[in-house]
């Protein structure tokens, strides 16, 4: 009789340790699950993913001003543009955001951008000369200040510009540099976050959709850990 009970004893415990082995396999598979079903986020429930839609869109209405009016750089500077949105969409995929999300620039709405036949002059007006290298940086040759916005671009030294905008990335490789609508390549802009202190000065070397683009070197000079925007910016026109 004690040998009996001692067997069963035995066979108990085995089937008690299987059964939590096999309820731990099922919560782990459905922890599994549930992680991998969860939604990508949108630029409205995320302050990066706002940041990549808007430095996607920046760049986006770039390359459609250059189609609008396209010139003989126009093909290469597409190119440049198009695979810095290929790296955007990546840092999108890469932060659990909807890919391919577009945010227009909120200085748009702030300032009241000219339509789309003014911003198309605009392109037309400021092109370089001289055309991008793949980095974003001039291969040569200089830019003519966009005529829609010569009251920006005549501003003093040392004068706040812009004021009310948002700062982004480019996207754009290379030394600290920025692009812009309003300000012609060689035009020194210092731009500082005001929700870390942190302030840059970089030169203008290429045409963007809004008033100033950091590119990633830049950017990451002033940006604060994990975000791809800077809602509280001061942006001041140094040389």
């Amino acid at each position: 009789m004690s040998r009996r009970r001692t067997l069963g004893t035995k066979k108990k415990i085995a089937l008690f340790v299987s059964a939590a082995a096999v309820a731990g396999g099922g919560a782990f598979v459905m922890a599994s699950t549930s992680n991998a079903a969860q939604p990508a986020k949108t630029a409205a429930e995320s302050q990066v993913c706002q940041g990549l839609a808007t430095a996607l869109g920046n760049n986006q209405r770039f390359i459609d001003g250059q189609r609008a009016n396209p010139d003989a750089q126009s093909e290469a500077r597409i190119a440049n543009r198009q695979a810095v949105i290929d790296e955007i969409k990546r840092k999108q995929e890469a932060s659990g955001c909807v890919v391919g999300e577009s945010a227009q620039d909120s200085q748009s709405a702030q300032n009241g951008q000219q339509g789309a036949g003014a911003q198309a002059g605009q392109q037309a007006g400021g092109q370089q000369a001289g055309g991008q290298q793949a980095g974003g940086e001039q291969a040569g040759g200089q830019q003519t200040a966009p005529s829609g916005n010569a009251g920006a671009g005549a501003a003093a030294s040392g004068e706040q510009v812009c004021k009310g905008s948002t700062v982004t990335l480019s996207g754009e490789g290379g030394a600290p540099a920025a692009s812009s609508n309003q300000f012609p390549a060689g035009t020194k802009l210092k731009v500082t976050n005001l929700d870390n202190n942190k302030s840059t000065t970089v030169e203008v070397t290429s045409v963007s959709g809004s008033c100033v683009l950091l590119n990633n070197a830049a950017f990451e000079q002033v940006r604060e850990p994990g975000k791809f925007l800077i809602r509280r910016a001061v942006i001041e026109k140094v040389g």
